[in-house]
C-alpha cells in the first residue's frame, strides 16, 4: 500500500519546498536553519513562485541551493546581498524575500550595506546564519568572533565581536530576534513571525561550525549554546485565520504581539526581568547586559510593528514595477519636455 504525501492549503508537499542535496558538513548548523525554512514554507502554504531567496558569499550564502528549488533566486557578490534584495523587492512587492548571509557577509564587507537597508526598512526577512568563523576559507576569525577565542590555525583574536542584534536595533530594524540553530522550535517560530512582518526582520541565528569553530568555549558552539541558552519567551506563532487560544500557566505572563498580516506572535514570558519587545531602550540594555553576563540570550528582541517600509515611504503604487505596461514605465516625450521647462525655469529665477 503506497502513502499518499500530506498537502498543505495549495496543494503543495513538503518535499515541494526543497532544494539540491546539501554539500556542507555533516552536522552543521545551516542545514538544520534550511530544514525549517522548508518546514515553515510548507506550513504556512507559501506558493515558492512568490518567494525570492537572495545570498552573497559564504557557506552560509550556498545553503539557499538546499531550499525552494521552485522559488526566484539570486546568489549576489560577497556583502552585496542587501543591495540585490533592495532592487528585487522595490520592482516587485509582493515577492517574500528571505536573504541568507553569514557574518562575514553581513558583519565585514557587507555591514555597510546591511546597515542602510535595515535604516530603510527593505522587506526581507534577513538571516545571519553566525558561527564566528570563515569556514569557507578554511577557519579564520570574523567580525563576531568573540574576544580570546582561540582556533587551531588562526591564533587567539584580539577584537571585540559585533553583535549583529546591536547593529540592527543601532540602524532603527523594526524587527530584531536572535536564535540557536540547536532550538529547531525556537527557530521555526521566529521565521513564521518574521515572513509575516512587512520591514526588514533581523534574524541572528547561532549556527555552529562542527569543522572549525565547536569549542566548548566558544559562545558559537553546540554545546556551549545548548548549556547557556536564555530563552527571553516561550514563542508560539498563531496564523490570522485561527482562533487564539491561550492557556495561561503560573508564573509565566502571555504577551501577544500583533504581526501585520494579522497574525500573532504569543509569548510566555521566562525571562525574571519581563523583557518587553516592543520598548527598544529595554532591548539596547538586554543585548548589554547579557554580554557582559555571557549570557546567551534568544528569543524576539525588539519589533516595531508601525514602521513604514521603504515602498511606503517611496509612495510605490500597489502594481509591482515590474508588472506594469511599458507606457507606464516610460513616460511621452512631452512629459520630459515638460519636466525640462520646469528645471529651465528654476534655473532663471
Amino acid at each position: 500500500m503506497v502513502t499518499k504525501a500530506r498537502v498543505n492549503e495549495i496543494g503543495l508537499t513538503r518535499n515541494d519546498y526543497k532544494g539540491r542535496p546539501s554539500t556542507l558538513c555533516l552536522g552543521c548548523g545551516h542545514n538544520s536553519i534550511a530544514n525549517q525554512i522548508i518546514a515553515v514554507c510548507y506550513e504556512m502554504s507559501l506558493n515558492p513562485h512568490d518567494l525570492i531567496k537572495l545570498s552573497g558569499i559564504g557557506c552560509s550564502s550556498k545553503s539557499p541551493a538546499y531550499f525552494l528549488n521552485r522559488s526566484h533566486g539570486f546568489n549576489a557578490l560577497h556583502g552585496r546581498m542587501p543591495a540585490i534584495a533592495t532592487g528585487a523587492t522595490t520592482a516587485n512587492r509582493r515577492l517574500i524575500a528571505i536573504g541568507v548571509s553569514g557574518d562575514g557577509d553581513t558583519g565585514s564587507i557587507g555591514l555597510g550595506q546591511f546597515k542602510h537597508m535595515v535604516r530603510r526598512n527593505v522587506p526581507v526577512v534577513y538571516i545571519v546564519e553566525n558561527n564566528g568563523v570563515y569556514a569557507l576559507t578554511k577557519g579564520q576569525f570574523s567580525a563576531t568572533a568573540d574576544f580570546g577565542q582561540q582556533l587551531k590555525y588562526a591564533g587567539v583574536n584580539e577584537l571585540p565581536p559585533i553583535d549583529v542584534c546591536l547593529e540592527a536595533l543601532a540602524a532603527d530594524a523594526s524587527f530584531v530576534a536572535r536564535s540557536f540553530a540547536g532550538d529547531s522550535n525556537q527557530v521555526r517560530q521566529l521565521l513564521k513571525a518574521a515572513i509575516s512582518h512587512k520591514g526588514t526582520a533581523v534574524l541572528d541565528i547561532i549556527s555552529p561550525c562542527v569543522t572549525f569553530n565547536n569549542h566548548e568555549t566558544s559562545t558559537k558552539s553546540y554545546p556551549y549554546g545548548k548549556a547557556h541558552e536564555e530563552p527571553l519567551q516561550d514563542i508560539t506563532y498563531i496564523p490570522e485565520y485561527e482562533p487564539i487560544v491561550v492557556k495561561v500557566h503560573e508564573p509565566g505572563e502571555v504577551q501577544a504581539v500583533q504581526m501585520h498580516d494579522g497574525s500573532h506572535l504569543m509569548l510566555k514570558k521566562l525571562d525574571p526581568d519581563q523583557h518587553d519587545p516592543t520598548d527598544k531602550v529595554g532591548a539596547f540594555h538586554l543585548l548589554e547586559e547579557a554580554r557582559q553576563a555571557h549570557q546567551f540570550i534568544t528569543g524576539l528582541i525588539y519589533v516595531d510593528a508601525k514602521r513604514q517600509t521603504l515602498a511606503e515611504i517611496s509612495h510605490l503604487i500597489d502594481t509591482p514595477l515590474a508588472l506594469l505596461p511599458e507606457e507606464r514605465l516610460r513616460p511621452p516625450r512631452e512629459a520630459l519636455d515638460s519636466i525640462m521647462e520646469h528645471l529651465t525655469c528654476c534655473r532663471k529665477v
